[in-house]
C-alpha cells in the first residue's frame, strides 16, 4: 500500500498516506453493499442467494459500467478489516451459498486478512472472486488457497476497443494471464452432488458481455477461451448490456444488444463445440437488475 502495484495500472501511490491512484481508494476499505444476491449464474446464486460484497472503486472504469456510482467511489462506506470478516460471517449465517467478492482486487491484502480471520472463526462456504480480469497476476497468486471459484470477465480481444471503452489497450493480454492463473488454481469445475444441477464448489466461470455492434470481437473472445481451456472452464455469454446515461459520446453503444446479435454469438459458440456454458434468456437488460448500492449489510 505504500507503493501500490496491486493492479496493472501500477500507480505506485502511497495509499497509506491517503494518496489515490486510478482505483480512487486509499488504504481504508470502502464497500457499497453486502447482501444476498440472486442474479449470478444459477450454480452461484442458487435459490438461497450469493453473499455478495460490492467494493467501491475500480482500476478499469469502463464507459458502459452499470455500477458507475461504486466504480467511481461516490457510493460506499468505510469499514475495517475486522468488520469485513464479521460481514462474511453474517452472510453465511443468513444462508448465503458463498461469499462473492465483487471488484476486490485493489483491497486484496485487507480482504486476505479478513478471509483468514473469518475462516478461523468458522467461515466454511466457498469464496467467489468476481472480477473484470484487469488484475496483476501476482495479486491473483496471493489468493491461492483462499478463493474456491473465480468469476472473471473477458471483455475484449481487440486492443482498440479496450482502449476506447475501458482506457486499457493492454486489457486482453492482462486478462489472458490473469485467467490462466485462476484456472491453474481451481482446475476443472466441481459441483455439489457431482453434477451441474448443483451449486459450484470449485472452478472458473468466464463471463463475456456482448456489446452492441461488437459481435465479431465477441466471437474472438469465445474462440480463444474454448481453444485454450476447452471444458475446463464454463463460459457465460451475457446479453444484459444496459445503456445508461453518459453514453452520449459513444452513440454506437447507446442501445441494447439485439436478439439477432446475441443468437449469432451463441450459435457460434455452439458451432465451436462449447457445451460447458451459460446463456441468458428474457429481459435481462433492465436497470432493475442493478442492485441498490445503499450500504445494506455494512
Amino acid at each position: 500500500m505504500r507503493k501500490c502495484t496491486l493492479c496493472p495500472r501500477n500507480c505506485a501511490v502511497n495509499r497509506e498516506k491517503g494518496e489515490k491512484g486510478i482505483c480512487g481508494q486509499t488504504i481504508e476499505i470502502k464497500a457499497a453493499r453486502a447482501a444476498l444476491h440472486y442474479w449470478e449464474e444459477p450454480c452461484i446464486s442458487g435459490s438461497e442467494g450469493s453473499g455478495a460484497v460490492f467494493f467501491s472503486g475500480c482500476p478499469l472504469h469502463c464507459v458502459f459500467c452499470q455500477n458507475q456510482n461504486i466504480a467511481n467511489g461516490t457510493a460506499g462506506k468505510k469499514i475495517t478489516t475486522e468488520r469485513l470478516a464479521e460481514i462474511f460471517m453474517e452472510l453465511q449465517q443468513k444462508g448465503a451459498n458463498n461469499i462473492n467478492l465483487v471488484t476486490a482486487g485493489h483491497f486484496a491484502p485487507q480482504v486476505i486478512n479478513a478471509l483468514i480471520s473469518a475462516k478461523e472463526h468458522g467461515l466454511s462456504i466457498p469464496i467467489v472472486y468476481n472480477t473484470s480480469s484487469y488484475e496483476a497476476v501476482e495479486t491473483i497468486k496471493s489468493l491461492e488457497g483462499l478463493v474456491d471459484i473465480y468469476l472473471p470477465d473477458f471483455k475484449f480481444m481487440d486492443e482498440s476497443l479496450s482502449q476506447k471503452y475501458s482506457h486499457a489497450g493492454d486489457y486482453s493480454q492482462v486478462a489472458k494471464t490473469a485467467i490462466a492463473e485462476m484456472v491453474r488454481q481451481t482446475g476443472p469445475a466441481v459441483f455439489r452432488g457431482g453434477n451441474e444441477e448443483g451449486l459450484m464448489e470449485r472452478g472458473t466461470i468466464v463471463r463475456h458481455l456482448i456489446l452492441p455492434g461488437c459481435i465479431e470481437d465477441s466471437k474472438r473472445v469465445i474462440r480463444y477461451l474454448y481453444k485454450t481451456y476447452g471444458d475446463n472452464i464454463y463460459i457465460s455469454i451475457m446479453n444484459q448490456f444496459t445503456p445508461l446515461p453518459g453514453l452520449e459520446k459513444y452513440p454506437e453503444l447507446n442501445r441494447r444488444v439485439t436478439e439477432a446479435e446475441y443468437e449469432e454469438v451463441v450459435d457460434y459458440a455452439i458451432s465451436l463445440g462449447v457445451e460447458c456454458g451459460f446463456i441468458q434468456e428474457g429481459e435481462t437488460a433492465e436497470e432493475s437488475f442493478i442492485p441498490e448500492f445503499d450500504g445494506e449489510g455494512l
